[in-house]
C-alpha cells in the first residue's frame, strides 16, 4: 500500500500532530473567509494551506495574503493580524472521525467564530494525494519537501497546458521533465515537439526521431493556398490579386495533370494534399501569359516565375523542392512525423533553428496544419490522440491584435479552440508570457508559471491565473530555479511545487558555456574559425 494511500485510511487522532489552533473566522464570503491570528501563530504564510473543522466536514483553504490592522499604532500589542484565505475544497468527516477523500468546492462553510489550523503534514498529504485517475509525478510539494506532487496525465495533455518563464528559470528542463514522465507511463505515445534552438535532442537520446533541415522532407506540395502564396507570391502592391489568381489556376490544373487522365478529380481544389509538379505550374503560367491581350500586363506573370524558379533552385529550400522526381509519399512522411508506429521512438523533434528564415513561419504552419488535419480527417472509433509541443510560442501566436497572424499563427490558434475535439493537445512554451496571444493561452487549462521578474509579465499571467492562485503569485519574482506555481484542471487544488532534479544527461543543452569557464584560458584557435567557417558555408549543425 502506497504512503499517500495510507494517509487517506488513518483516523485524526492517529495523525502526525500538526500546530495548535492559530486563529479564528471573524469574516465569511462566498469564496473566501478572514481570519484573526494568534500572536506568534505558526505555520501560516502566504501560499500555506490550512485547515476550518465545521460539523460535518474539514473545510482547507490557501492563504492569499497578510495584513496587519493597526499597524500604524505605536504600541505594538494593539495589532491585529489578519489572514485573507480562499477557499479551496473539504473533506467530509466519518462518524470515527476519519478524513474522506479531498473534494473541490465546499458544501458546508466555516462560521464566524470557527477555529483555525495549519494543515498538518497528513492533512497535506490528503488535499494534494495521488489522482485516482491516471496521473504523472513531477515533484515535491513546496510547502512540505517530503510530499511528491503530482499532476492528472488526461487532464493535462487533453486539455491543454503551458509553460512559462524567464530565461535561467529551468523552463526547458521541466519541459523535458514533464515529457519524460509522459512518455515513461506512455510508451506508445504521439509528440511533436517544434524545437527553435535545437536544445532537446539530447534529453530524449534514442527515443527521440530527430528532423532538421538536412533529413527533412516536406514536398511543396503540402502547403496549402495561403502557405503557398506566402512563399512564392506578393502579398502587397499591384499585382497581388494577379499573382494569387495565376497561381490558383495554375496549381489546380497541375494537380489535374499530375493525377492522369481518367481519374476522378471531383474533390480536387488547390489546399488539396495531393502531389503536383512546379514545372507543370510553370507551362501553366506561361500558357495564361501568352492569352493575354497586353503583353504590358505580364508583371504578375513573370514575378511569379521568377520567384518560383529562385527558390526552387535555392540549396537552402532542398528539403521543400529537392527530388528529380514527384511522388505520392504522404504515408511515409506522416508515418515518420507522427511516429505511426512508434517503434520505440514516441517523439519527433523538429529543429527549426536552421529553417531559412523567411520561410520558417510556412514549414511550422505546414508541420502543425497537418497534424490537425490528419486528426479531423482520422475514423474517430481509431483516432490516435497526439501532443503537440510549441517552444518560442511568443513567436507564433503574439499578443498584438493589429498584426494579421500568420499562417502558424491561424492554425495553432485553430488547435487551440478545436484540438481537444479530436485529440489534438498543445503545449505552449514562452519566455516572454506579456509578448503571447491572451486568447490563445486562455485555452491552456493548466498552466506552469516560473520564475518572472518583469511586471508585465507577472501581470499577465495574473490575469490568467483563477482567484485562488492569486496569493501565490506574489511569489513569482522569488521562485528557484525548477520551482513553479501550478493551476488549473491538471492539479487538484493551486500548488507551489520544486521539479524533480532531471539527470544531467537528459538536460535539455545549453547552448552557450558560462563565460567564466571558456575564458579561463586562451582555447580558441584559427582552427576553430577555420572549422566554423566550413560548417556555416555548408549549413552544418550539431
Amino acid at each position: 500500500m502506497s504512503t499517500l494511500h495510507a494517509i487517506d485510511e488513518k483516523p485524526l487522532a492517529m495523525r502526525r500532530p500538526g500546530p495548535g489552533k492559530t486563529g479564528h473566522v471573524i469574516a465569511v464570503s462566498g469564496s473566501s473567509v478572514t481570519a484573526i491570528l494568534k500572536p506568534g501563530a505558526e505555520g501560516v504564510r502566504i501560499g500555506s494551506i490550512v485547515r476550518m473543522p465545521t460539523s460535518a466536514s474539514d473545510v482547507f483553504g490557501m492563504v492569499t495574503s497578510l495584513r496587519a490592522e493597526n499597524a500604524q499604532a505605536e504600541i505594538a500589542p494593539t495589532e491585529k493580524h489578519l489572514a485573507e484565505i480562499q477557499l479551496l475544497g473539504e473533506t467530509l468527516r466519518a462518524a470515527n472521525g476519519q478524513m474522506g477523500s479531498f473534494q473541490r468546492g465546499v458544501s458546508i462553510h466555516p462560521v464566524l467564530g470557527t477555529d483555525l489550523f495549519a494543515a498538518t503534514h497528513d492533512e497535506l498529504g490528503i488535499v494534494y494525494a495521488r489522482p485516482k485517475a491516471a496521473n504523472l509525478r513531477v515533484g515535491t510539494i513546496h510547502q512540505d519537501a517530503t510530499l511528491p506532487a503530482f499532476v492528472s496525465t488526461d487532464d493535462l495533455l487533453g486539455k491543454h497546458f503551458a509553460v512559462l518563464g524567464v530565461t535561467g528559470s529551468g523552463k526547458s528542463c521541466s519541459v523535458a521533465l514533464i515529457l519524460r514522465a509522459v512518455l515513461d507511463q506512455n510508451p506508445g505515445g504521439h509528440v511533436v515537439l517544434l524545437d527553435s534552438h535545437n536544445e532537446y535532442a539530447q534529453a530524449f537520446g534514442d527515443r527521440a526521431e530527430l528532423i532538421s533541415p538536412t533529413n527533412l522532407q516536406l514536398p511543396y506540395w503540402l502547403l496549402n493556398f495561403e502557405e503557398i502564396v506566402t512563399v512564392f507570391a506578393s502579398r502587397t502592391g499591384e499585382t497581388m490579386e494577379a499573382e494569387h489568381a495565376v497561381l490558383k489556376a495554375a496549381i489546380v490544373e497541375a494537380k489535374r495533370k499530375f493525377a492522369g487522365p481518367g481519374k476522378e478529380l471531383d474533390y480536387v481544389t488547390v489546399d488539396t494534399p495531393v502531389p503536383y509538379r512546379l514545372g507543370d505550374v510553370l507551362r501553366q503560367i506561361d500558357a495564361a501569359m501568352g492569352k493575354l491581350e497586353k503583353p504590358e500586363n505580364n508583371a504578375a506573370y513573370l514575378r511569379l516565375k521568377a520567384r518560383i524558379e529562385a527558390l526552387s533552385n535555392d540549396r537552402r529550400f532542398a528539403f521543400m523542392f529537392s527530388g528529380l522526381t514527384v511522388r505520392d509519399n504522404l504515408i511515409d512522411i506522416l508515418s515518420r512525423i507522427l511516429r505511426m508506429p512508434v517503434e520505440r521512438k514516441p517523439i519527433t523533434i523538429f529543429d527549426i533553428s536552421g529553417v531559412p528564415s523567411e520561410i520558417t513561419d510556412v514549414v511550422v504552419s505546414v508541420l502543425c496544419r497537418t497534424l490537425f488535419d490528419f486528426a479531423l480527417w482520422s475514423d474517430r472509433s481509431r483516432a490516435m490522440p497526439i501532443l503537440l509541443v510549441c517552444e518560442e510560442a511568443h513567436r507564433y501566436v503574439p499578443r498584438d491584435e493589429t498584426q494579421t497572424p500568420g499562417p502558424t499563427g491561424k492554425v495553432v490558434a485553430t488547435i487551440a479552440r478545436e484540438g481537444r475535439k479530436y485529440g489534438v493537445g498543445l503545449c505552449l512554451v514562452s519566455q516572454r508570457p506579456s509578448e503571447l496571444s491572451a486568447t490563445i493561452l486562455s485555452q491552456c487549462n493548466t498552466l506552469f508559471a516560473l520564475r518572472m521578474s518583469n511586471e508585465r509579465d507577472c501581470n499577465f499571467v495574473r490575469n490568467a491565473l483563477p482567484d485562488s492562485a492569486i496569493g501565490l503569485l506574489e511569489a513569482l519574482p522569488a521562485l528557484r530555479t525548477r520551482e513553479a506555481i501550478v493551476v488549473g484542471e491538471g492539479v487538484t487544488v493551486p500548488m507551489r511545487l520544486s521539479f524533480d532534479e532531471l539527470d544531467p544527461q537528459f538536460r535539455p543543452k545549453n547552448g552557450t558555456p558560462p563565460f567564466s569557464h571558456a575564458w579561463a584560458a586562451d582555447s580558441a584557435s584559427r582552427e576553430f574559425i577555420a572549422d566554423t567557417i566550413e560548417r556555416w558555408r555548408k549549413q552544418l549543425r550539431d
